[in-house]
């Protein structure tokens, strides 16, 4: 009997429908299950060797790895596991795979961040919102022209957001990373401390990893000394943003706008205020649910199932190691 790999949550139906799956046929059974895995029987899960987790939507516990007692190896798409018990799958023998390598984020995140900042700027939210009730209203708005965009965490979002900012908006772009020193040198982006970034800059994108560090790094005291009138986007965590500060921010000001892609929980409840304020572009966490990185998902998890079975899955791609 071939081992089996389960996929779990591809609601979209976009890895299902990979043609590189082929290339498993001959050693691995592959079984699809569109569902939340609280949803699967036990006896489906029960004789399942690897599993595909399609990033957050698959949060693996210490209660969900005792249901896969035969797993050996997860494919994590994605480069980060926040969702994953690494103490659990370590204690089990369960090798976690990162999809690391993965390249078209790179382009989806920041052309929406991109999007949300223009709409931002030409009130593209009160412009929708009058239009629907009925309204055609006077509305002024800015251009993203010669202001300034604050940016927090220059990794791989963060660098190609402010290089399309300065070269094709032509945008004051300045940085704050966490770790102070940390500038490329390979870029001309001006480091600032984190308060001198937040009251100088008309703009504010995120573009941060989730730690202990940067969870609640825009609280109340923060948020009120961003620059009146300016605009915050997050397409990183929600966590890091204080949800409640913010909105009292978008209310009372000093803030002029907020675009939100993710949230400090997930999927956002129906009730919450920011779903009222005609100042927010809210989106669901849609920055990676593109064509392109589902594709890439496939095609990366396949390539590691078949190093891993060859038994040269690189160390380097391995958040958890082989047990």
């Amino acid at each position: 009997m071939k081992p089996l790999l389960l996929i779990l949550d591809d609601w979209e139906g976009l890895v299902a429908a990979s043609p590189h799956w082929a290339s498993l046929k001959e050693q691995v059974d592959i079984k699809f299950l569109p569902v939340p895995i609280d949803q699967v029987p036990d006896a489906e899960l029960s004789n399942v060797n690897f599993l595909m987790a399609m990033r957050e939507r698959t949060a693996l516990t210490e209660q969900v790895f005792a249901r896969l007692p035969q797993l050996k190896l997860v494919l994590q798409t994605g480069g980060h596991a926040y969702h994953i018990d690494q103490a659990a799958a370590q204690k089990r023998g369960i090798a976690i795979a990162l999809g690391r390598r993965i390249k078209a984020p790179l382009a989806s995140v920041p052309e929406l961040t991109m999007a949300i900042m223009l709409g931002l700027l030409h009130l593209v939210p009160q412009a929708q919102h009058a239009m629907r009730a009925g309204e055609w209203p006077l509305l002024t708005g800015r251009t993203l022209a010669g202001r300034r965009l604050g940016i927090l965490g220059m990794g791989r979002h963060g660098s190609n957001v402010a290089r399309i900012a300065k070269t094709a908006f032509n945008m004051d772009v300045v940085a704050w990373e966490r770790q102070a020193g940390t500038a490329a040198i390979s870029d001309d982006i001006p480091r600032l401390p984190l308060d001198e970034l937040l009251r100088t800059s008309d703009m504010v994108s995120i573009h941060l990893r989730l730690s202990p560090e940067s969870t609640g790094l825009l609280n109340a005291e923060r948020l009120q000394s961003m620059k009146p009138g300016s605009v915050l986007i997050n397409t990183s965590r929600g966590a890091i943003i204080d949800e409640d500060a913010l909105i009292a921010a978008l209310t009372n000001g000093p803030l002029a706008g907020a675009g939100l892609d993710v949230f400090a929980h997930e999927p956002l409840s129906v009730d919450s205020p920011l779903r009222s304020l005609n100042n927010v572009m809210l989106t669901p966490h849609i920055g990676w649910t593109v064509e392109e990185v589902f594709a890439e998902f496939a095609e990366i998890a396949c390539t590691q199932l078949l190093q891993f079975l060859d038994g040269n899955l690189p160390a380097s791609e391995l958040l958890v190691p082989v047990g």
